[in-house]
């Protein structure tokens, strides 16, 4: 069975969409059956990954409002070699349908049960927001892989996006648990960023992922052209460092099973 995580952050900006799918371009590269569930109604995972959001016929709309199974709404990235469940605009009007019916939080859940078998691991892209689409994320998911930029402010929302899991841990998904806390856009000259970082690790342990992404200029070039960067520039210090995170993903699931 798939192994399902959400990457969430409650702060925009901080790289969840670029780590989504250069994470599922990595584990792709090293042969795992990967599916990205795009769950933001700016469908930028769609789009990073080479999919048109704007021809797609049907989405991961469909999939919440069980109009459309998985298999059916799913598209391939064939570059980078994995699956997508697609989002467009018409997933902001998801909200609003979703409140009124039941099983409200568990749609995302039941849709991907009968996916798991196909895959190994199920990547799910969230909202910054603490929205129903992220709420039905993190109750589908087996962890939470958070993305942070080692600024004073990030430490502030990382409170409250552990406080968020907590919750949904305690009343919604038992098995709900913090994966990893990545380092992304990092850049070792500043000496706030190493300050952060070293806190981080202190207070985390070994929750903090060993591998750093370092910012860098192809990671950010590389959704213009509908590619992961990992696709997009194999050699540049982006990608190398995002291979290696999918490596010790995969490592780091093995210890959990």
């Amino acid at each position: 069975m798939a192994k399902i995580f959400c990457i969430a952050n409650q702060k925009g900006g901080v790289g969840k969409t670029t780590t989504t799918v250069n994470l599922a371009a990595g584990l792709a590269q090293i042969g795992q059956r990967v599916l990205v569930v795009d769950l933001d109604p700016q469908g930028n995972a769609t789009m990073g990954s080479g999919i048109d959001k704007r021809k797609l016929e049907l989405t991961v709309y469909d999939v919440l409002l069980e109009s459309a199974s998985l298999p059916e709404a799913k598209a391939r990235a064939e570059k980078a070699g994995y699956d997508v469940l697609g989002a467009n605009r018409e997933l902001a009007g998801a909200e609003v349908e979703l409140v009124e019916l039941e099983r409200r939080e568990a749609r995302l859940k039941a849709a991907l049960a009968a996916a798991g078998p196909d895959y190994d691991f199920i990547l799910i892209d969230c909202p910054p927001s603490l929205s129903m689409l992220t709420l039905n994320g993190l109750c589908s998911a087996h962890g939470v892989i958070v993305p942070m930029q080692c600024e004073y402010f990030a430490l502030e929302g990382l409170t409250d996006l552990v406080n968020t899991i907590k919750q949904i841990h305690a009343n919604l998904n038992p098995d709900l648990q913090i994966i990893g806390l990545l380092r992304v856009m990092f850049d070792p000259r500043i000496t706030l960023q190493q300050q952060v970082s070293d806190q981080l690790k202190a207070h985390f342990g070994d929750k903090v992922f060993d591998t750093v992404i370092p910012r860098n200029v192809r990671l950010a070039e590389a959704p213009s052209y509908g590619l992961p960067g990992v696709v997009f520039d194999p050699s540049s210090k982006g990608a190398q460092a995002f291979l290696d995170f999918a490596k010790e993903m995969v490592k780091r699931i093995g210890t959990m099973r």
